[in-house]
């Protein structure tokens, strides 16, 4: 167990019985536990491959790759339109989770033989922005930052989606995500000063500190 997981999981006032067994689960298929987007995600090597997720209904376990799983079961459903690869299972009980035991393993497994593998989802290509999975996974897990996000003018979210796609790695898109967080938090776009101006307005150029 990684302690800092297990204390998230442990002052859980909902849900804490079943994300303790997703998480027996995930770790006796041998996968590494981390914490990531504030919350746990579990890890094949250096590849993120799941994540265990709270909302105020139910508790989910999330596949990164979940759409080239074969879900024999059809037991997994998309976190939102904006997501072309992650498919999720939602449960609200241990008992639907026990029940399902078996089937969740043999799709860790699954999903392990994917990476293994090398296979890529191909994205599909569109005359609108398309968001990195890593700020989809951000929407889908963090209600506070998905509320702020949708807040902003669509000015300001195409200014932030360009940004965290131009990073080539995950990680960088990730670092960057969780580096604007903040500011997005607080209504700011990638161009406003704390201000609120822009800092491509004569006005605002020098007069004030800009986040960066």
């Amino acid at each position: 167990m990684n302690p800092i997981v297990d204390e998230y999981i442990q002052n859980a006032k909902k849900w804490k019985p079943e994300m303790e067994l997703l998480q027996s689960i995930l770790l006796d298929c041998g996968l590494t536990e981390v914490m990531k987007w504030r919350v746990p995600c579990y890890m094949y090597q250096k590849s993120n491959l799941l994540l265990i997720g709270k909302f105020k209904e139910y508790v989910t376990l999330s596949f990164f790759k979940g759409v080239l799983l074969h879900d024999e079961k059809g037991i997994l459903v998309s976190p939102g339109e904006n997501s072309q690869t992650v498919k999720m299972a939602k449960f609200t009980s241990v008992e639907q989770i026990l029940d399902l035991e078996s089937v969740l393993k043999a799709y860790i497994y699954e999903a392990i033989e994917v990476e293994k593998s090398g296979l890529k989802v191909e994205m599909k290509k569109s005359k609108d922005l398309d968001f990195p999975e890593e700020l989809s996974m951000k929407l889908n897990n963090d209600s506070a930052f998905k509320r702020a996000f949708e807040g902003l003018t669509p000015g300001k979210q195409r200014g932030y989606v360009i940004y965290f796609s131009a990073a080539k790695q995950s990680a960088t898109r990730t670092s960057r995500i969780e580096q604007y967080a903040g500011r997005i938090l607080n209504g700011k776009g990638f161009h406003d000063c704390v201000c609120g101006h822009s800092k491509r307005m004569p006005t605002c150029d020098g007069s004030h500190k800009y986040f960066q």
